[in-house]
């Protein structure tokens, strides 16, 4: 089964402090092209803020982003998953929670954010082999029936 620290990507890993305005949350967002930042009290995971949130929690309040500290209105209830977890149980507590985003953590320490696109990868990747396995198996021909 594949484990989660088998698909992480680090690199993609976005992050504001928690003393940052909306505003600049929203250019990390913007400048990596992605859609959520982990929001860190130090080195620890305190939150998430999302597009999602920008929209509900200060566009549609009329809070300006520019003045808004992003600790007002980040998700502080959030799921996580461990590094060693497999990737159908991260799917199984998405699914549960109803996110589309999870911070992956090892002994505490926030590693990586994966999305449900990156879950389905892996998901259709396994399906596909498994299929072609069963296809082989189904249509093998065995060595007494080839020689005809």
């Amino acid at each position: 089964m594949t484990k989660l620290r088998e698909i992480i990507h680090p690199e993609f890993l976005v992050s504001v402090q928690c003393e940052a305005t909306v505003a600049e949350a929203v250019r990390a967002m913007a400048e990596h092209n992605v859609g959520i930042v982990a929001v860190l009290d130090g080195d620890k995971l305190a939150g998430l803020f999302s597009e999602r949130d920008v929209v509900r929690r200060v566009v549609a309040s009329g809070r300006d982003p520019a003045a808004t500290p992003i600790g007002e209105v980040y998700t502080h209830d959030i799921v996580v998953a461990d590094v060693d977890d497999d990737y159908q149980s991260a799917m199984a507590k998405m699914d549960k929670a109803n996110i589309r985003h999870l911070p992956v953590v090892s002994g505490g320490r926030l590693l990586a954010m994966l999305s449900i696109r990156d879950l389905l990868r892996v998901e259709l990747r396994a399906k596909g082999e498994e299929i072609r396995y069963l296809h082989e198996y189904l249509y093998q021909v065995t060595p007494e029936y080839a020689q005809g």
